[in-house]
């Protein structure tokens, strides 16, 4: 089987008889756009940038927390530059790219949960009970990104690269990556790449635009980063619109270098925003030396149901169901976890990377390099066979996932679900 012979679902897919009559395709259309924009009136209603909350709270506070975490990331920003402390970068488009290093507070952890980023109730903020930026400082010099490397790297030289998704400001970016870092257990130096986002809801054509002018650095940054002598592993992890960014710079490093770096090992793509006939051309335009992909999905993301609707109705990769495609996927080195089934605090069902306890530790698992086998069942494991429960299928928590990733009981539960019996291929694809 080659990659070109292997498509995924898409506009162009025979789905069964087409001559629909006419009054009940008008009645589905109206249907769904009701939903569509029902949905995005709650994206607006309960996304960060919606949200009725004290804005501009990154100058540092008075005192720091004596129980507090720290967490130090470099921050790399498209982000026009803005001339309040407490904010620091716009939604608006810069002119070049900027770095900064910068140490943020999370709250002890007897003062919150897991998943969850304590926004700042008052400027200065509380660091007791608040995240709160500690530090800024400008590092626009190869010297002084060198010197960060060599200040951060871990014991295996790991580097974490996190592209934020939609509607997201430069504060929301910042708590993000430091509450993942933070409650996943990772010590792989992070890296944050904020694009210019505008954090507004309505935004959403505005945002999309922003992540295409943001390509090039973001494949300048992976390239640094992959050539310093400090770095041997990098990891990107992207989350909605911020899954098609990171896929077109990582397509777009493999035109400029005939290959992508063996460095980046590992991409994660959490409910991504990406069409998913362009993620096709996107992963077939990467070459054969890619990194290994693991991409979180759910059924129930309603933000993706609404960027389906915006997009001309073309299904999104991270709110599609995968299973068919399962073994294509296997050989193609893509792991697949579906976490429909996962309880999460989010309504829209689209942060469940970063806000389920159990997801944000199997990814610290992951981040760290830690094999996830053993005589006991790990955590991976764990999520796995729960989520099988209820969704009735493990496959439907790890479509495609390595076997590292699943226990025996889920194993073998996947097995059955994949069997000859249910499908064939034929040309390089899987019929019915």
């Amino acid at each position: 089987m080659t990659i070109s012979s292997f498509s995924f679902p898409g506009r162009n897919d025979a789905r069964g008889p087409q001559r629909t009559a006419r009054p009940y395709r008008i009645a589905a259309r109206y249907v769904f756009r009701r939903r569509t924009l029902a949905s995005l009136l709650v994206l607006c209603l309960l996304a960060p940038g919606c949200a009725t909350r004290v804005e501009n709270v990154l100058q540092p506070p008075e005192v720091a927390a004596r129980d507090a975490s720290r967490v130090n990331m470099l921050v790399a920003t498209t982000r026009k530059p803005s001339d309040n402390p407490g904010k620091l970068y716009t939604g608006e488009r810069g002119t070049a790219i900027s770095l900064n290093s910068v140490a943020v507070s999370v709250p002890p952890d007897r003062d919150r949960k897991i998943g969850e980023v304590q926004w700042p109730s008052r400027v200065p903020p509380n660091p007791e009970r608040e995240f709160a930026v500690l530090d800024v400082t400008k590092a626009d010099s190869e010297r002084q990104a060198l010197e960060w490397f060599q200040k951060n790297r871990n014991a295996k030289r790991q580097v974490l690269i996190f592209v934020h998704g939609f509607n997201n400001t430069y504060a929301d970016a910042v708590f993000r990556l430091a509450q993942i870092v933070h409650d996943s257990g990772t010590d792989a130096a992070p890296i944050l790449f904020t694009w210019p986002s505008r954090g507004r809801a309505f935004d959403y054509l505005y945002d999309k635009e922003s992540a295409n002018y943001s390509r090039r650095a973001l494949e300048d940054l992976i390239l640094q980063v992959a050539k310093s002598p400090d770095v041997q592993d990098v990891t990107v992890l992207a989350h909605s619109m911020g899954g098609w960014l990171a896929a077109e710079a990582l397509r777009g490093v493999a035109m400029r270098e005939k290959s992508i770096p063996a460095k980046v090992r590992n991409v994660i793509l959490a409910s991504p925003d990406i069409d998913i006939d362009v993620f096709r051309r996107q992963f077939v335009e990467m070459g054969p030396k890619r990194p290994h992909f693991a991409i979180l999905t759910s059924t129930r993301d309603k933000a993706l149901e609404a960027s389906r609707w915006l997009s001309g109705g073309v299904d999104r990769v991270g709110g599609s169901d995968l299973r068919p495609y399962a073994s294509v996927l296997e050989e193609l080195g893509v792991s697949v976890i579906d976490t429909s089934g996962i309880a999460t605090k989010d309504p829209l069902g689209h942060n469940t990377f970063a806000d389920s306890p159990e997801i944000v530790r199997m990814l610290g698992r992951r981040l760290a390099g830690q094999t996830l086998v053993g005589g006991e069942a790990t955590l991976a494991d764990r999520v796995g066979v729960a989520a099988a429960n209820f969704a009735g299928s493990a496959a439907r928590v790890a479509v495609a996932a390595p076997v590292a990733v699943i226990s025996g009981e889920a194993r073998e539960v996947l097995k059955r679900e994949l069997t000859p019996s249910t499908g064939q291929m034929v040309d390089g694809q899987i019929a019915y």
